[in-house]
């Protein structure tokens, strides 16, 4: 599950949220296999979407990260939850997009690493109201 400014997201939703505020992240893994699973990093990468097939995620003067854009997660227990909470700051107006990705790093497999990722999450940073 994943939540932007407490709204629960999907592909077709977009959250809209004001410059200069900080917008909380909710990210959910949920283990519904019968065995513990992990570890994990969980990565969130902000990037926009030119229409053109061009993505760009050099995006440092337009967004900072409130913490870490990245988190571990050593293992999760079947029916358990690991929660990430972290915030992003809109320095600019713009439609911008998170591509989260859990990314398996377990070194004891020997199947190569495999990212799991969601579908992006599309944020409309707009200007505060006056």
């Amino acid at each position: 599950d994943i939540l932007v400014d407490g709204q629960l997201c999907d592909c077709d939703v977009v959250v809209n949220c004001q410059v200069g505020d900080p917008v909380p992240l909710q990210v959910k893994l949920t283990n519904w296999s019968k065995h513990s699973v992990g570890p994990f990093a969980l990565t969130v990468m902000p990037y926009q979407d030119y229409q053109n097939g061009v993505h760009n995620y050099d995006l440092q003067d337009a967004i900072t990260f409130v913490g870490s854009n990245t988190f571990y997660i050593d293992s999760v227990k079947p029916t358990k939850d690991a929660v990430y909470f972290g915030a992003l700051l809109f320095l600019y107006t713009g439609d911008f997009y998170l591509n989260i990705k859990f990314h398996e790093d377990n070194c004891s497999r020997e199947l190569p690493l495999s990212w799991l990722c969601l579908p992006s999450v599309h944020i409309r940073a707009t200007e505060p109201a006056a």
